[in-house]
């Protein structure tokens, strides 16, 4: 019994620990979000709406350490919504004559 307690107090440790450590850098981590999200969201704009490309090879344009940046394509809005889970997202719309332009944060 006391070799499970002791086993549950040093996970419990560790998960405060890391849970400090993403505290601390957080502003950080959200601030590379957002330019993730909103870079990722105007390229594929861009790529899907006026390159004419297939969404499938517009995930290929993604810069190296941009994998946790997903994309999802909107075709009745004409537009690409780039999100990291549960930090950021963004939203880009293809407008006539102006190309992608990314939504405002509200």
């Amino acid at each position: 019994m006391a070799v499970r307690r002791k086993w549950w107090v040093g996970a419990g440790l560790i998960l405060l620990a890391l849970l400090g450590v993403l505290a601390w850098h957080w502003t950080a981590l959200h601030a590379q979000a957002q330019l993730g999200v909103a870079y990722g969201a105007r390229i594929g704009c861009s790529c899907r709406y006026v390159e004419g490309r297939a969404m499938g090879s517009c995930r290929d344009d993604k810069e190296p350490g941009m994998a946790l940046v997903r994309l999802t394509d909107l075709p009745e809005e004409h537009a690409v919504q780039a999100s990291v889970p549960l930090i950021a997202s963004r939203t880009a719309r293809f407008k006539p004559g102006w190309g992608c332009l990314i939504d405002p944060v509200q």
